[in-house]
């Protein structure tokens, strides 16, 4: 009787623990083209490269997607690092909410610059996982970007905000040109 409910307690607790790791690596793009039954398709418009503070570049695109009679928009930005490419997908409108968040956050770097504090850190995350922020630490101000949820290597930093803001509002205008 023991050994019945040990093994229904290890089956139980294994089913959990999957069933958590499955719905954690559902992002919205994911489940947009993960549909079954119908034909996907998609059609990328390429945007100006982001230029990474330690060297390098950043690729940007808009991903218009067409699962059955569904369109979905998506901006993504994908870093080669030496051994993979981290890429994020941020939906149209959780880059709506991305760009105010940019916004708040501009706002609150500068005080939180000359607040001199031994290290700060101040962001915004998706449901998705993507992450916009920067850090405070020696009196020096930097601007990041996590593209993916998990792993490593899934961080670019940017010199400037400013930067940050041009791409985002640039994607955002690309989104709402092909919606019309």
């Amino acid at each position: 009787m023991k050994k019945l409910f040990l093994v229904s307690g290890l089956l139980f607790l294994t089913i959990v623990i999957f069933g958590q790791n499955a719905k954690e690596a559902n992002t919205k793009m994911d489940a947009f083209a993960s549909k079954t039954g119908v034909i996907i398709k998609f059609v990328d418009y390429y945007l100006p490269n982001l230029n990474l503070t330690y060297g390098g570049v950043a690729e940007t695109k808009v991903r218009k997607l067409m699962s059955g009679g569904d369109i979905g928009y998506f901006y993504q930005i994908s870093y080669e690092g030496k051994y993979d490419t981290k890429t994020a997908s941020i939906a149209y409108e959780d880059l709506v909410e991305v760009i105010k968040a940019i916004q708040t956050l501009k706002t609150e770097s500068e005080s939180d610059k000359s607040s001199n504090p031994d290290y700060l850190e101040n962001k915004f995350v998706t449901d998705d996982g993507f992450q916009v922020g920067y850090y405070v630490s020696n009196g020096k101000l930097q601007w990041y970007l996590v593209l993916e949820k998990y792993g490593s290597g899934n961080t670019v930093f940017i010199n400037d905000v400013s930067t940050i803001e041009s791409a985002f509002n640039e994607a955002k205008t690309k989104i709402e040109s092909l919606k019309n």
